[in-house]
């Protein structure tokens, strides 16, 4: 019996692109920014005084002015008409995740029958989407469905282009009618605001004067690129974004040969075209290549402001996915498509930074002398202390679980790492004075035709959730298909919070002794406290888990376990304090994002059973019924039958057991009685879960037995290495 997986071979096999034959040449500085509008073009497009006032609301976060936003709005409808441009939308994220957008035409008609491009600032600084049907968490019922989104002028409007028109992008902000937030973009800008106020108190005291702070960041981006006639034919990959059943292939990822190796044509062709379009938005991504696991790859970024790096993300995950379908390929983000291999992450690259440009988690050639340097790394690693279960709700998802704790994956027990030059810093403090950095000089290779490299003061640990990594903090246990929004409104809370409270006890001190006495009092009593979150070592080992659980760090292994932390009364007084989310809109994003834990479950349940039942056991049955007339046959002819016996044998109770597993799942799934939405998530942790594994296994047995030309799905084989 010849299935269509044979079909989905030679058609990945012989998949060709459109081409001219003549390579395309990408000259990056003459398109880079070209669909986005720049602060460049403004200044050119506004009068003078407009221009200096939109400025200082970018650089300054001054209110902005009406009359500013009137010619902002005529300056970004010429330039959008110009690129031939015919509508325009508010781009916003709501707590889907995704990203949102309602068109709207410039086009109005006018008395005389005919029409005429209008755009104003009103219609530029505020929108009407409906608000009821996205996540709210019950701050908006069906019956009050009234939302707006409000212009975000620090992130630059951007062109988005179709084969049949462009539209015109303007970032915005999601509100309800209340003002509740209802997006990952409000609260991010607030606890950028937040972070500003407390870092611009601090640098005073080192006589830094700077008109602002910026948290910035730079998230890298795994992927897996599969191609798309494997992926129409898995209706797990379709529905879940992973794969739900499939047995290990007898070559993954063992020969690490994957890894920074050369990319192939079609991938290749692939990227090129992704950066292409990433450069016209002006996307500043600088690297590319191939991850560890066969068929995975990453892209990343350069730093940006905070706000610009989230919507940019948002953009790249777009851009990703949108390319991927013209080299026949789908780009899968989701946390861990292909069991037993590494998963994917993004892995988010924070730091602070003035408005001058001058890095506040720069250590320098001297970090020992560097006290302002100091103060801000310590201020992060009490924050982390303080709050390392906050940041481990920043990242809890179903897709994250499969992910944490293994194939390079950080673990779920948030630490730490910062190397050991600046662990023998802060020993040197808690012991009484800073004498002297660590310095590595020069690595030399054994032979004089290699130079003398530069060695880093310190190593990577690529087992640690949160490492410093010269010059700034690496988050590396975030999602690869979240918003990197809520983990940098968590990092900018937290930090800003520890900033505030060092600053509280140096100027208490500052009248009672010099200020390098205080400032020096003040770290020591920190560290003396948040040591503790350091850790250096293997982040998988036991003995790390023994001595985490010694050291009183928690472990929040799933996100049922780590989601409750959200709404404790130190999390909702955090929040509040600073003026980020208040108390319903943190609750908000708890019954969001649980309820979301248990809508994935549900899908990837029905989907398992759906394959099970419609897919795998037919196709086992007729390998079973072949098997039973090979027997019988072999039997009448006199012929000894044991090996076919014996695979009869086995393909029969493999069936037995996909038959008991899936009445288990559907009695679990009955008996499911949760009052709570805690309950509800811990009932698919605890009894859904492993009903829904037991399915698999009996799945992926079957698959290991039972002839390529009966299994009807493409296996892991082949997804993995036909690119």
């Amino acid at each position: 019996m010849k299935t269509s997986r044979y079909d989905t071979l030679a058609a990945a096999k012989n998949w060709k692109p459109e081409s001219n034959g003549t390579p395309a040449k990408m000259q990056i500085t003459k398109i880079f920014g070209e669909n986005a509008l720049t602060l460049d073009d403004l200044k050119d497009r506004l009068p003078k005084d407009d221009w200096k006032g939109l400025k200082k609301t970018i650089t300054e976060g001054a209110p902005l002015d009406i009359k500013v936003a009137d010619s902002a709005a005529i300056a970004m409808k010429e330039w959008a008409s110009e690129r031939g441009a015919t509508h325009y939308t508010h781009w916003f994220q709501p707590l889907t995740g995704a990203t949102a957008e309602k068109h709207d035409s410039f086009i109005t008609p006018n008395k005389g029958g005919g029409a005429v491009a209008e755009f104003s600032g009103k219609d530029l600084i505020q929108g009407e989407p409906d608000a009821s049907s996205f996540p709210s968490g019950g701050l908006r019922p069906t019956f009050e469905a009234r939302g707006y989104t409000a212009w975000d002028p620090t992130s630059p409007v951007f062109l988005i282009e179709n084969d049949n028109g462009i539209y015109l992008c303007i970032p915005t902000a999601f509100a309800s009618w209340k003002g509740e937030a209802l997006d990952h973009k409000t609260p991010l800008l607030r606890s950028m605001d937040a972070l500003d106020k407390q870092a611009r108190r601090a640098l005073k005291l080192f006589d830094v004067d700077t008109n602002r702070v910026f948290s910035t960041v730079g998230a890298e981006q795994e992927y897996f690129l599969v191609d798309q006639e494997f992926y129409y034919r898995r209706p797990d990959l379709m529905a879940t974004g992973r794969t739900l059943v499939g047995a290990k292939p007898p070559r993954g990822q063992e020969m690490d040969d994957h890894y920074f190796g050369s990319i192939s044509d079609r991938v290749l062709s692939y990227m090129l075209e992704v950066e292409r379009e990433l450069y016209r938005l002006g996307i500043p991504v600088k690297t590319r290549h191939n991850e560890v696991a066969p068929n995975q790859f990453e892209l990343a970024p350069l730093f940006e402001n905070a706000n610009v790096s989230a919507d940019h993300q948002q953009m790249i995950m777009s851009t990703l996915k949108k390319i991927a379908k013209k080299y026949g390929f789908e780009c899968l983000l989701h946390e861990k498509p292909f069991d037993g291999l590494n998963g994917s992450g993004k892995h988010l690259n924070w730091s602070m930074s003035t408005s001058k440009g001058m890095n506040l988690l720069e250590p320098g050639d001297t970090p020992h002398d560097n006290m302002q340097f100091l103060f801000f790394f310590t201020a992060t690693l009490r924050a982390v202390f303080k709050h390392q279960d906050l940041l481990r709700v920043s990242i809890a998802s179903a897709g994250n679980d499969h992910r944490l704790g293994a194939n390079e994956a950080p673990p779920a027990i948030i630490s730490a790492y910062i190397g050991e030059q600046l662990e023998d810093i802060i020993n040197q403090l808690l012991s009484g004075g800073l004498k002297d950095s660590m310095r590595s000089g020069l690595l030399g290779l054994g032979t004089p035709v290699l130079p003398e490299l530069p060695k880093h003061a310190g190593d990577r640990n690529r087992t640690s959730p949160f490492a410093f990594t010269g010059n700034k903090f690496e988050f590396r246990a975030v999602a690869s298909s979240q918003s990197v929004s809520f983990p940098t409104v968590v990092l900018n809370t937290i930090v800003c919070e520890a900033i505030d409270e060092l600053c509280t006890e140096l100027e208490g001190k500052l009248d009672s002794a010099d200020f390098e006495t205080a400032l020096k009092e003040v770290l020591v009593d920190s560290l003396k406290e948040t040591r503790t979150i350091v850790f250096n070592g293997d982040g998988y080992s036991q003995e790390w888990q023994d001595e985490a659980a010694k050291r009183g760090l928690l472990n929040l292994r799933t996100t049922p376990d780590a989601l409750p932390y959200l709404t404790s009364k130190k999390n909702i007084d955090l929040f509040g304090k600073y003026r980020v989310l208040n108390e319903l809109e943190v609750e908000s994003r708890y019954e969001i994002w649980a309820e979301q834990y248990v809508t994935t479950l549900t899908i990837e349940v029905d989907t398992t059973e759906a394959i099970a039942k419609t897919m795998v056991y037919p196709a086992a049955v007729r390998y079973l019924n072949e098997l039973a007339d090979a027997v019988k046959k072999t039997a009448d002819l006199g012929l000894k039958n044991s090996g076919a016996t014996q695979m009869l044998e086995r393909i029969n109770s493999a069936l037995n057991e996909l038959g008991d597993s899936l009445a288990n799942l559907e009695d679990v799934q009955s008996k499911l009685k949760a009052d709570s939405t805690e309950e509800h998530c811990f009932e698919y942790k605890n009894e859904v879960i492993p009903a829904m594994n037991r399915v698999r296994d009996a799945v992926d047995l079957l698959e290991r037995y039972s002839p390529d030309d009966y299994w009807p799905l493409p296996v892991y084989r082949e997804m993995l290495f036909v690119k």
